[in-house]
């Protein structure tokens, strides 16, 4: 059995540029951080999600949240498996970024999707063994 544990924001940071923004030039992109993690009874891996908006060479904003999933040591995940949970973290991820973007200058932002051809599967597979 594969439980996910509640994705939880860990940085915020709006940056004090953030006022004098050319909302034109925004760009912003996400990185993922996948660990092993392991105890008695259990394995998985903790996913880490950050996003930095920037304003050229500006930052304006700075925001990490991270989870993990807690899996049955004799339950094996697939590559197929490995990239439903990848893709659900990042829907968390972005469900708590629109929530709590309401009120910033990035109310009518987006998140830059993951690009899952730059997601290594078969190393992280080896974290689930």
């Amino acid at each position: 059995m594969t439980e996910q544990t509640e994705m939880m924001v860990t940085e915020w940071q709006l940056h004090s540029a953030a006022d004098t923004v050319d909302m034109k030039r925004i760009t912003n992109y996400t990185t993922l951080e996948v660990m092993k993690k392991r105890a008695a009874t259990k394995k998985g891996i903790a996913c880490k999600l950050r996003c930095r908006f920037m304003n050229g060479e500006e930052p304006v904003l700075d925001y990490t949240a991270a989870h993990s999933y807690v899996i049955d040591l004799e339950d094996t995940i697939d590559k197929n498996e490995l990239l439903k949970m990848l893709r659900n973290s990042f829907t968390n991820f972005n469900e708590k970024f629109e929530f709590r973007k309401s009120g910033t200058i990035l109310h009518d932002k987006k998140l830059t999707p993951l690009d899952e051809t730059n997601i290594n599967l078969d190393a992280i597979i080896p974290l689930l063994i």
